[in-house]
């Protein structure tokens, strides 16, 4: 729920197009190159890595560090750590595929790329790695040029950036909160009898596809569907293409069903306030919308929850403390951030950041969770996250969510917390803490399940 001039070079290197209309897997394919990759290389050259080469430190410092695997994804927290000590703020990794890149660690620096977007832009076809990059890079939906906003830069997103808020913007805030109530009610009707039920896969995905299905105009029988293609799409796994096309397919007939009879919903505002897009651009800011709000919103459910399962701080105050709920999702937002990682930025030109030589049309990825545990941050170890809303899990600057979005995301999940905890106010965890286990994502933080235990009670409707 994420400013320069226009493309005018041919590339020397080319870059795949991923368009979020249905298609064949995007193969590599001359395109227009954006401003700043004439300082690309397009020869691979000399044997010898140029200098600041993410791929290629100095033999005698540490080598670059791996985003992805059971080592990181155990404990990315750990990982962070471990980078910041050998690397400093920005750090030398490599993706999926030994693809190499950036990792920003630092707070300060987060807000400096997210801001300069003079230097830091977002046209992926700048990027000086796609001869490195195997057609079936499992992060290629969301890093392949496409019509989406989040690649657009300039006028142009500034443009849609304002028509996508102001179409979030008609969403009525007390009407999304009624039909959350309704949505959670007739949800935990389903399984209050039993007294066990896993949250993730009973709950938690559940609550924000039907609200964000009220809110987009989407069919309802489309709903389980598209949460699962978006879910999908998002993973580090071969499907992921595949799974982005699906929640494509959905979204286009959307659009194709909006254009005939429009309702009063969010996609109905967007086509009418973009009456200059076409169907595929709608089609990929709309994906971008719901890519970016349907998850993100169920893992800050999930994360809250668990936390306030497993922490004494609430666990104690579960039953009638409504507080606590409000103070959790805060600390999540601090401390376990849905939203983990975001690629990326790609440099327009040759710079320097957190100490590390940058060069024009290299990858940078927004370790969000990373800068939100940021050391300079909180010299004082025993600080608490109360009231302290600074942190940037909702990115920032032109690319950060779109104004209204959070407040969005905040009715949902804190809904979703509240009318659960009225309903089954003695839940359990049905497992030990350490045996809850992690997605496979570089993006999200989430729980594969999250297994729990309570009186059973009547169903309320």
């Amino acid at each position: 729920m994420t400013n320069l001039q226009d493309p005018q070079d041919s590339p020397a290197t080319p870059a795949p197009q991923a368009t979020p209309a249905p298609q064949a897997t995007p193969a590599p394919q001359a395109t227009q190159d954006p401003p700043g990759a004439e300082d690309a290389p397009g020869d691979p050259g000399p044997a010898a890595p140029p200098p600041g080469c993410p791929a290629h430190t100095d033999p005698s410092s540490a080598g670059p560090a791996l985003l992805y695997g059971e080592r990181y994804l155990r404990n990315p927290a750990e990982s962070y750590e471990r980078m910041r000590r050998d690397h400093g703020q920005v750090a030398p990794v490599l993706l999926e595929s030994d693809v190499p890149a950036w990792l920003i660690l630092g707070y300060r620096e987060i807000r400096q790329v997210v801001t300069d977007v003079q230097t830091y832009g977002r046209d992926s076809r700048r990027w000086n790695r796609w001869d490195e990059v195997p057609s079936d890079w499992p992060l290629m939906p969301w890093v392949a040029h496409s019509p989406m906003i989040h690649f657009t830069e300039g006028d142009e997103h500034r443009r849609r950036s304002a028509a996508v808020s102001d179409a979030l913007a008609s969403v009525d805030p007390f009407e999304l909160r009624r039909h959350c109530e309704r949505f959670a009610d007739s949800l935990i009707d389903k399984f209050v009898g039993s007294g066990k039920a896993d949250l993730v896969f009973d709950y938690v995905y559940s609550v924000p596809a039907l609200a964000m299905g009220q809110m987009f105009g989407l069919p309802e029988d489309q709903l389980e569907y598209m949460a699962e293609a978006v879910t999908v799409s998002l993973l580090s796994s071969d499907e992921a293409m595949a799974a982005q096309q699906r929640a494509a397919e959905v979204v286009q007939r959307l659009v194709a069903a909006k254009r005939e009879e429009p309702g009063p919903d969010v996609t109905s505002r967007y086509i009418r306030n973009s009456p200059d897009l076409t169907d595929e651009q709608l089609v990929g800011d709309l994906m971008v919308m719901i890519a970016a709000g349907m998850p993100a919103t169920s893992y800050w459910i999930g994360n809250t929850v668990r936390l306030m399962l497993t922490d004494d701080r609430f666990t104690m105050t579960l039953a009638g403390n409504r507080r606590s709920i409000g103070e959790a999702m805060n600390e999540v937002l601090w401390a376990d951030s849905p939203l983990q990682n975001v690629i990326g930025r790609f440099a327009t030109r040759d710079t320097t950041l957190g100490d590390q030589r940058i060069r024009a049309g290299d990858l940078l990825v927004l370790g969000l969770a990373a800068a939100n545990a940021d050391p300079l941050l909180w010299p004082d170890s025993g600080a608490g996250y109360a009231g302290n809303n600074a942190y940037v899990s909702f990115t920032g600057g032109d690319y950060g969510c779109p104004v209204g979005a959070p407040d969005l995301g905040k009715i949902i999940s804190e809904t979703a917390i509240e009318v659960l905890l009225d309903r089954v106010p003695d839940l359990e965890l049905a497992v030990e803490p350490d045996e809850l286990q992690w997605m496979d994502s570089l993006w999200y933080r989430c729980l594969v399940s999250l297994p729990v235990t309570f009186t059973p009670a009547p169903a309320a409707g």
